[in-house]
């Protein structure tokens, strides 16, 4: 990747977020705090995903090394948790990027142009994890119901940063700006992305998957039992989450289709998000480890809770 300029102010900004031992996780109070362990982003994980496997880099490390296909839920439970701990973390959020990097240290290989990648090439995992931001970003109107004020859509692409030092990507790598992030991503869109053979696997409605096997006893064998029929609903869910929570330029650049009446549909699920998501209380409303996370900052720090009733 080219490296990107970046000017005094954001120098600071990337001084005050790098503790004297190394990278610190986002703020609690700040944007992610809110946002990544809510229940509803969940929505937006398949996007990011099938945008990430769209570089075909990407895409030949999760066909050779990963093992989606044959522990989707775990891998998928795996890959969750790890992104609570960036955000919450505190000082395992450090020790988890470390983590990650030793477990990418291996995946290694020629993609299907017959080009080499190694995952851990500061190109691929910088987009990686970049695509979280566009995503995020794109979702907001669906999920919160109005864009992000410029103000917020800079605050929040300070934080992804931060979360970008967690993982070990120098600032070197990453756009240091939304001004410098737009032209990198129009330029990873147009040079680099294409419809991977993993995209496929991902939108798929005919590939089997194995039902749920995870959570509480009775509930696993209620999937397994209702999965001939539940599966089948699933896979064309995914599909349609893939796709629609994807940002427009990256749908048309990998070659995705999506119609105005899959908008409209996105647009109903949206509102009733919205409306149902308020009405509950802070512990059904975000993950287990973002809900302890809050918790825990609220009694140390002696502020209120927003407990009750969301």
């Amino acid at each position: 990747m080219k490296r990107v300029s970046s000017d005094s102010s954001s120098r600071a900004d990337s001084d005050s977020v790098r503790g004297r031992d190394g990278p610190v996780p986002p703020p609690p109070g700040g944007m992610l705090w809110d946002l990544a362990g809510e229940v509803r982003m969940l929505l937006t994980l398949p996007a990011a995903l099938a945008m990430q496997v769209a570089h075909p880099a990407v895409s030949a490390g999760v066909d050779e090394y990963s093992v989606f296909r044959t522990d989707p839920w775990g891998r998928g439970e795996r890959s969750l948790r790890s992104v609570q701990l960036w955000v919450y973390g505190g000082e395992k959020a450090e020790e988890e990027g470390r983590r990650l990097r030793r477990l990418h240290q291996g995946i290694k290989g020629v993609d299907a142009h017959g080009r080499e990648y190694h995952a851990l090439t500061p190109a691929y995992y910088s987009w990686v994890h970049a695509t979280g931001f566009p995503v995020y970003r794109h979702t907001r109107p669906y999920l919160g119901g109005r864009p992000y004020t410029p103000d917020e859509e800079r605050r929040l692409y300070a934080e992804w940063l931060q979360v970008g030092r967690v993982l070990g990507i120098q600032d070197r790598d990453m756009p240091q700006t939304v001004e410098e992030f737009w032209p990198y991503y129009r330029r990873v869109l147009s040079e680099e992305l294409e419809r991977t053979a993993v995209v496929e696997e991902l939108i798929a409605v005919d590939v089997p998957l194995p039902a749920p096997d995870r959570g509480p006893r009775a509930v696993r064998t209620a999937l397994r039992l209702a999965w001939p029929v539940l599966g089948p609903w699933f896979a064309r869910f995914r599909r349609f989450l893939t796709i629609g929570m994807m940002p427009p330029d990256a749908r048309a650049a990998i070659g995705l289709p999506w119609t105005e009446r899959q908008e409209r549909r996105l647009r109903g699920l949206g509102r009733a998000v919205r409306v149902v998501m308020p009405l509950l209380p802070e512990r059904l409303r975000y993950l287990p480890l973002a809900y302890a996370a809050r918790k825990e900052y609220r009694r140390q720090s002696g502020r209120p809770g927003p407990e009750p009733g969301g």
